[in-house]
């Protein structure tokens, strides 16, 4: 009986240790703009190419984790994703930029065109830098 009543305790001691608040994530998404692009004046069909992008990272908190890439027949825009992390002090800085890449295949003989995301204007429309590549054979 002693065995069971101590046993009985125990589990109580730990059931009532054990927090039972629900915690969120400590990150949420961030769109930021595109600073600059380096990309080809035009493409090759069937080769793939690095298309370069920076953009300013505002804190420490600030972690590149992708890019919104949206395609449609040969429109592509382009936006660059981070991280951005809650639970930490992270130091803030001044105009921090930070390069980014990624691949692009070309396999259609039409021109493309890329639309960059760069923010929105003081009415909130969206603002793109759109460049429009040629493909040769």
């Amino acid at each position: 009986m002693k065995n069971i009543s101590f046993l009985c305790l125990f589990i109580i001691a730990l059931l009532s240790s054990c927090s039972t608040e629900v915690t969120g994530p400590n990150f949420y998404y961030e769109i930021l703009p595109v600073e600059t692009v380096t990309i080809p004046e035009e493409f090759a069909y069937g080769e793939t190419y690095e298309i370069s992008l920076s953009y300013l990272r505002p804190s420490g908190c600030h972690v590149f984790n992708d890019f919104y890439y949206l395609s449609e027949e040969n429109q592509r825009t382009v936006a660059i994703v981070n991280t951005v992390y809650t639970d930490e002090v992270c130091e803030t800085f001044t105009n921090e930029e930070v390069e980014v890449s990624f691949n692009f295949q070309v396999n259609n003989m039409s021109p493309y065109v890329f639309k960059f995301w760069q923010g929105e204007d003081e009415n909130g429309n969206d603002l793109y830098y759109i460049v429009e590549v040629p493909v040769t054979e």
